[in-house]
């Protein structure tokens, strides 16, 4: 089955699962873990930060974030259908009584200063307070560029805004950008980067940023029951998917591209050109979008249901996998189209 679903549908390769059995482990909680201590430290020196955590989940990792930044009754400004905001079940609103608004998202991927100003509460007794911007990189595969971070500093420093970035597919966007973690993370205050999608771990995501925050999210995950035990097992594949996997995330990019190409001339659709692993597929009206999903599976393709189609390519398609697909859908396609004229 080829799963174009999403990247979190990788799994570990037999290399990643022989490392994690030869994990040196301890106890985390007590901080006695040294595999997730070493792991933790190296993903802080390559941010540039002073300390990194690993969570179970970027939901979590997220979560810890906005709650070590905001306190109850204070606000974060994120974009409308940013993950933080979107797709993690109004957490920080719910468990910390932190204040979402939400704003629309420019079709770059990115947020217009100007309506981050104009959401921007004044000090007054009738508003939650403004504390921080959520941004996001990557946007549903768009890269937002560093100068883009470099103004969002400069404006959060005006506006008094701390800054986190939902780096779930950071790697991705660093592939794109040709630069390093820190470059990024020299313009922001925490960053979220998950292991579990395009990766190819089974679960983990880590939480950089100040010593003083990451203790405050540490408190905060112990909280939400993310205070594992054993954790270098989950350390131990997240530092073999950083030495073995983000060099390969160049190939999802270039087979993204490829599919794009390849169904470029069906009339029936309209393909947004991807930038990194995600590509977009408008189908015509006249294609009905659930059969088209179940004639793909009858042929070993899995896709999200919707007239608008998410391909992700991922560590486990290839490029064969991805001309079969290119191939596949214009049967399909062309098998739609022969039923219609019936």
């Amino acid at each position: 089955m080829i799963d174009y679903r999403s990247d979190t549908v990788t799994k570990p390769s037999q290399e990643m699962l022989k490392t994690m059995i030869t994990a040196d482990l301890g106890d985390d909680v007590y901080g006695d873990d040294p595999t997730v201590n070493a792991f933790e430290q190296k993903m802080a020196t390559l941010s540039g930060f002073e300390a990194a955590m690993i969570v179970n989940s970027g939901t979590q990792s997220n979560l810890c974030a906005l709650l070590a930044h905001c306190g109850r009754g204070e606000e974060y400004i994120v974009g409308q259908g940013y993950h933080t905001y979107l797709y993690e079940a109004g957490g920080a609103a719910v468990l910390g009584s932190v204040v979402p608004q939400p704003i629309k998202v420019q079709p770059s991927g990115e947020l217009a200063f100007a309506d981050i100003e104009a959401v921007i509460k004044e000090e007054d007794q009738h508003f939650a307070k403004s504390k921080l911007l959520s941004l996001e990189n990557t946007h549903c595969g768009k890269v937002i560029p560093l100068d883009y971070f470099v103004k969002a500093r400069e404006f959060a420093d005006k506006h008094n805004l701390d800054i986190h970035l939902d780096g779930a597919r950071i790697f991705n966007a660093l592939t794109e950008l040709k630069i390093e973690l820190s470059d990024i993370c020299n313009y922001v205050d925490s960053i979220s980067i998950c292991f579990s999608k395009g990766l190819g771990t089974p679960m983990g995501s880590v939480l950089c940023g100040s010593k003083t925050l990451i203790d405050k999210a540490r408190r905060i995950r112990k909280m939400v029951g993310g205070g594992t035990r054993q954790a270098g097992i989950t350390a131990k594949a997240m530092d073999y998917a950083l030495d073995n996997n983000v060099p390969k995330l160049i190939n999802d990019h270039q087979n993204a591209k490829l599919l794009a190409d390849l169904l470029s001339d069906c009339n029936e659709l309209t393909i947004t050109e991807p930038q990194t692993n995600m590509v977009y597929i408008n189908l015509d009206e006249s294609i009905n979008s659930e059969l088209m999903a179940k004639l793909l599976l009858q042929e070993g393709i899995k896709v999200s249901v919707g007239q608008t189609l998410r391909l992700v390519t991922h560590l486990n398609i290839d490029k064969a996998d991805i001309i079969y697909t290119a191939d596949t859908i214009k049967d399909v396609l062309n098998l739609i189209s022969e039923a219609l004229q019936q």
